[in-house]
């Protein structure tokens, strides 16, 4: 048997071979390939300049859509604010906060959370919350996920409109006071209402110690993936605390968030969140304000 090579080498003798173009149809086919290009490269330049051009005068530029911004001009969709039902810390009047407890079963609803929370979900059918459809977004700590879930039941949203938040509806971590009495978050508000940057005294244990600007900007992120995800339909966000909803609704009515306090939810609470509170936006003095003399020093 032959190699390959053999057997090519040997059919080629076979073949009939290709004889070399003269001169001058050589030239005439560069000359001819020259013209193509030529006149490829100006229809292609021209189409593109054109086509550009036409873009730009004709379609308009889509703008970039900015981040969420508290008050916001507008709303896409319907909330409604639940604060969770009670639970069995709370009965027992005890600060628990780090989410490493959020899943225990203390986190979970006392016996009169669960009143509270099926209440709520009584509240929501009256309102007529989910009678074209809803979407339920709670904290994954056992009491806001149980008030969900009631909240589900007796709207007959199915699971899979029961969304679980894991971090930006934590509640708010109070650092030292973990653990402490109920009461003693009032020295908190207090510090609040001086201003909201003035964080809990820290702690060794893992709970977070976060200021009202901190659960500012969780709330603000989690209001610009709902704003961002869905359009036009109803949200139900479920918080195991009051301070998400309070510095939430705050922010979205333009309230100073020293003055969060004064929204306080009760457990169980449910609140519509209207559109008519919120104030009409105003263009910043920094998009609107123009200096053409002198700048920085403009009069």
């Amino acid at each position: 048997m032959m190699a390959p090579n053999q057997t090519r080498e040997t059919l080629s003798l076979y073949l009939p071979q290709p004889s070399s173009p003269p001169p001058e149809a050589v030239n005439v086919h560069l000359r001819r390939r020259h013209l193509l290009s030529t006149t490829a490269f100006t229809i292609s330049f021209n189409f593109n300049l054109s086509f550009t051009t036409s873009l730009s005068v004709t379609e308009p530029v889509a703008g970039a859509s900015g981040l969420f911004q508290m008050p916001p001009p507008r709303l896409t969709n319907r909330y409604f604010l639940v604060r969770a039902g009670e639970s069995e810390f709370e009965s027992m009047g005890i600060i628990k906060t780090n989410p490493v407890e959020k899943t225990s079963v203390d986190s979970g609803l006392s016996e009169r959370g669960k009143k509270q929370a099926i209440k709520a979900a009584f509240d929501l059918k009256e309102m007529g919350a989910c009678d074209k459809g809803c979407w339920i977004w709670a904290a994954i700590t056992q009491r806001a996920y149980q008030t969900a879930e009631i909240i589900a039941s007796v709207n007959g949203v199915t699971r899979s409109y029961l969304v679980p938040e894991y971090s930006f509806l934590d509640a708010r971590g109070l650092g030292a006071y973990e653990g402490k009495k109920l009461e003693s978050v009032s020295e908190v508000y207090a510090s609040d209402g001086i201003s909201p940057n003035i964080k809990p005294p820290p702690t060794d244990n893992g709970t977070p110690n976060e200021s009202v600007a901190d659960v500012f900007v969780r709330v603000t992120q989690l209001m610009s993936i709902l704003e961002t995800q869905y359009s036009g339909d109803t949200v139900i966000i479920v918080s195991p605390d009051s301070d998400n909803l309070t510095i939430l609704q705050a922010g979205l009515i333009g309230l100073d968030l020293r003055r969060h306090r004064d929204l306080s939810f009760s457990p169980g609470e449910v609140r519509f969140v209207d559109p008519s509170d919120i104030p009409a936006y105003k263009q910043p003095a920094s998009a609107v304000y123009k200096c053409s003399k002198n700048p920085p020093n403009c009069n």
